[in-house]
């Protein structure tokens, strides 16, 4: 499953690439994360690796990132996995002749289990619309400093 979600964030982009390239951040603007781990390689270069522990209700979820392109304040892409999936994202960063920034997330959801294929098939609206919560939550966070820890 292919799909491209997109936000518009009010702040320059220099000032969002500062904020969302901060681990420490991630707390503030991505839903249910417990704690993330940094495995190997540089922070945020080619094939760094960090291990990122989710909760969602009583469900439990350890996703392996690793990132394969880095060329901020343009372009930022990695891989994730986790049981029964493998998703690819690429994350564009563009200005907005307003001076603010356009974020695009292409991602690419390729299920590796029965089960997550029958996921995908059966709510595709809703994952899409969990990444439109992850975007709108950045945004609140950027521009208004509202966090989701502990939300």
């Amino acid at each position: 499953m292919k799909y491209t979600s997109q936000i518009i964030v009010n702040i320059p982009i220099e000032e969002f690439i500062e904020k969302f390239d901060n681990h420490n951040n991630m707390k503030h603007w991505q839903r249910g994360l417990d704690s993330f781990e940094h495995i190997s390689g540089d922070p945020g270069e080619i094939g760094a690796k960090m291990k990122l522990n989710y909760t969602f209700g009583r469900r439990k979820i350890t996703l392996f990132e690793t990132v394969t392109k880095n060329i901020l304040p343009q372009e930022y892409h990695m891989h994730y996995d986790t049981k029964g999936m493998h998703t690819i994202q690429h994350n564009y960063f563009k200005q907005t002749i307003d001076g603010h920034t356009k974020w695009i997330c292409k991602s690419e959801l390729i299920p590796t289990t029965f089960n997550m294929r029958l996921m995908i098939l059966l709510a595709p609206k809703s994952i899409k619309k969990q990444s439109m919560i992850y975007l709108n939550d950045f945004k609140n966070f950027a521009e208004k400093g509202t966090s989701v820890a502990h939300a």
